[in-house]
């Protein structure tokens, strides 16, 4: 989950290289590097931590590189080897006058490295990477071609990779290549750009080449060639890009996480745009390729997922199981990959990531596909490798999400959730139609509501101030809520770094309950439905043993009053909703507590954004 990002045309190479860095900071903050072809030689700059450190590194250097107009450069999250400099990208092979960076994980490189070392070459760091360099030069020495040698050395690579390569002896020409990881190439006047990801370029340019695996692209500053595994060349499909680099500005806000917060209303309403119009007219999904007779033929769905997006998922099972009838299995994607798992041509299985590449999700829905199951995704990138194995698709239009901790496009995934549970309801007529038709009408006015709490959020922030000290954190619900208090605490956990753990509120007894003093907050997610009175009963249990308590509740019964220390009010929701309704508040308590807490909220430690090795 590294970033990676090259240039070469005729502009100075070293601001392009770390402004695209800046903007893939999401995928790893452990360390930064970036190499430029100078005019004797290839300089190579790396340091430790943000890339702030980078900036600080390159001052004194800047005037001798000042004219470059070729290099890359390399954001990391550590996997193989300790966060330092000697083991930061870019890496070079013993003369240096190769230089790599990349983004995934090398499987078998103890073998190739025990190789290699066989042949005199020194090895530096810890690293997987620094292999594909001495790989690359020992071949390049033979063949003298780097496009010629990256193919080669791909063949003996195992496991993911996308890689940015440059030759002192071939001083205009940048290769790049990729299998099971991300990898753009934007297409300038008289340039070309190497990311990771769209962000890294949108700013420069909004034409893109998304690169297969196993493909091998050759750039100079006025050509691209595109060829397959075997030298064959490809006639490139240039797409043009749906992201603004609006969407890199905080507009105002401290940080992105509390823009992005603030956009979830207007996420909403984009989402139903062209899908839902009225709360009787039908659900319209386009890229939905679900017909009645193959949702009879359905036995079961699989819904397949990691982190936030497996909340989402969680919700999905509940909704799709009452509003269609159709049994709905729920799935950590690190989990079902390493199983035996029971899927054919009669089972439904949706992938949900936010990224469209997270490497374990991808995997999961590669074996159900291989298997004949009709595989749905639901993610933000529908450029993304998940949305191009899809069979159906549901694009969850929420915009270029920064900061690290998921907020709008997991609102986004809940909706499309409720979009595609109301669509087979109505195919399957599984549902009464006033029913129905009275959720989607509330569906309509859900951004309203968000909008109301987040007009009087100040209540919120009081509360978040009142238990910023504490050093653990329960959450309790019931029912459809139960996910919700898991991303609740999932949240504080990310940005806060304080122990925060979700629980269905009936298990408090079953053990969490012996955790409970006049220290501990418990969180109780109380909405008005079927389990409002049961939930009210595990709070009293809750506040028996001393807890101190906080509602998050659509309820006036009195009786909350004497029972909670704290109460933060919402809006009136149809109780299949009140997940979305239930979330804002809990992202704002995350944000305000690790706000006050001095903590990066937008770039939590030890996190990336888009996880795409297993």
């Amino acid at each position: 989950m590294c970033g990676i990002v090259g240039y070469i045309g005729n502009k100075p190479a070293v601001d392009i290289l770390l402004d695209g860095l800046e903007q893939l900071e999401y995928r790893g903050y452990d360390s930064s590097g970036i190499a430029v072809k100078c005019p004797e030689e290839i300089k190579v700059y790396k340091a430790e931590g943000k890339l702030k450190n980078l900036r600080e590194e390159l001052a004194p250097h800047a005037y001798e590189i000042s004219k470059s107009t070729l290099g890359i450069g390399h954001i990391r999250w550590a996997t193989h080897g300790a966060p330092t400099v000697v083991n930061a990208h870019p890496h070079t092979c013993g003369c240096g006058k190769l230089v790599v960076v990349h983004n995934g994980i090398i499987e078998n490189y103890k073998e190739l490295k025990a190789e290699l070392e066989a042949k005199g070459c020194k090895f530096r760091s810890q690293t997987d990477t620094e292999t594909v360099a001495h790989l690359v030069a020992l071949i390049y020495g033979e063949v003298k071609d780097l496009t010629k040698a990256v193919q080669m050395a791909t063949k003996r690579l195992e496991g993911a990779y996308a890689l940015c390569i440059m030759h002192n002896d071939e001083p205009n020409k940048l290769v790049a290549t990729k299998r099971n990881a991300p990898l753009v190439v934007g297409v300038g006047e008289n340039e070309y750009y190497v990311a990771s990801d769209v962000p890294a370029i949108i700013k420069h340019t909004n034409k893109a080449i998304y690169i297969k695996d196993n493909q091998v692209v050759t750039l100079t500053p006025n050509s691209l060639k595109l060829e397959d595994e075997f030298g064959g060349e490809i006639i490139p499909k240039v797409e043009v890009l749906p992201w603004e680099p609006v969407a890199l500005s905080k507009m105002g806000f401290k940080h992105f996480m509390l823009k992005e917060i603030h956009e979830q209303p207007d996420v909403i309403r984009n989402i139903l745009i062209g899908k839902l119009h009225t709360s009787d007219s039908p659900i319209v999904l386009d890229e939905v390729k679900l017909t009645k007779e193959h949702l009879r033929k359905l036995n079961r769905i699989q819904v397949i997922a990691c982190g936030t997006s497996l909340h989402a998922a969680m919700v999905g099972k509940y909704i799709i199981e009452s509003f269609c009838g159709i049994p709905v299995d729920v799935e950590a994607s690190s989990e079902y990959i390493y199983r035996k798992t029971v899927t054919d041509e009669h089972t439904l299985v949706i992938g949900v990531s936010q990224s469209g590449e997270t490497a374990d999700t991808l995997t999961a829905i590669k074996q159900a596909k291989s298997k004949g199951s009709h595989v749905l995704i639901i993610t933000n990138r529908p450029d993304s490798t998940m949305a191009r194995e899809a069979d159906s698709l549901i694009p969850v239009s929420a915009g270029i999400e920064v900061s690290v901790a998921a907020t709008k496009s997991y609102i986004a995934q809940l909706t499309s959730f409720y979009l595609l549970a109301l669509y087979m309801a109505e195919i399957k007529e599984s549902m009464p139609t006033k029913e129905l038709n009275d959720i989607k009408a509330e569906m309509l006015v859900l951004p309203q509501k968000i909008e109301q709490i987040l007009a009087h959020k100040e209540g919120i922030q009081a509360c978040a101030r009142k238990y910023a000290n504490t050093r653990d954190f329960i959450y309790i619900a019931r029912g459809i809520n139960y996910p919700t208090a898991l991303e609740g605490a999932l949240k504080l956990k990310e940005i806060s770094y304080i122990n925060a753990t979700g629980y269905p509120a009936g298990e408090l007894k079953h053990g969490p309950i012996a955790m409970l003093d006049e220290t501990m907050p418990v969180l109780s997610i109380l909405m008005q439905g079927s389990v409002f009175e049961k939930l009210l009963s595990n709070s009293e249990e809750a506040k028996a043993r001393n807890a101190r308590m906080v509602a998050l509740t659509n309820s006036s019964d009195p009786k909350l009053d004497d029972l909670f220390d704290s109460i933060i009010k919402v809006p009136e929701v149809h109780e299949f909703l009140s997940p979305i309704i239930a979330t804002i508040p809990l992202q704002l308590i995350a944000y305000y507590i690790a706000e006050f807490l001095g903590k990066d909220v937008d770039q939590p430690r030890n996190l990336a954004k888009s996880v795409t090795v297993e």
